[in-house]
């Protein structure tokens, strides 16, 4: 048997695929050509804690927030800024 090594990244989609996307560790390692026992390991040490996924989705939801309130301002701005222009040119 050879000790492969792998990627770190490789790890991660594998352990990906077993906890975000429901497959199980037999199918996985068999299609990834893998051993059961390396999955396994992979996913004690790359699975995130829930406190760690929680954190990341509380900065996703954070980004979002930002990001809408972000066109908001911005579209608000330009709406200023036609306005400043048409005044102007009333006035002068």
């Amino acid at each position: 048997m050879s000790s492969r090594r792998y990627p770190d990244e490789f790890k991660v989609e594998a352990v990906k695929q077993v906890t975000e996307r429901g497959r199980r560790v037999k199918e996985v390692a068999e299609h990834l050509g893998v051993s059961q026992h390396s999955l396994y390991a992979w996913i004690r040490r790359y699975q995130q804690p829930d406190e760690e996924k929680q954190k990341q989705q509380a900065q996703a939801d954070e980004i979002r927030r930002l990001n809408a309130q972000l066109r908001e301002v911005t579209e608000e701005r330009d709406i200023l800024k036609k306005a400043a222009a048409y005044f102007a040119k009333q006035s002068g």
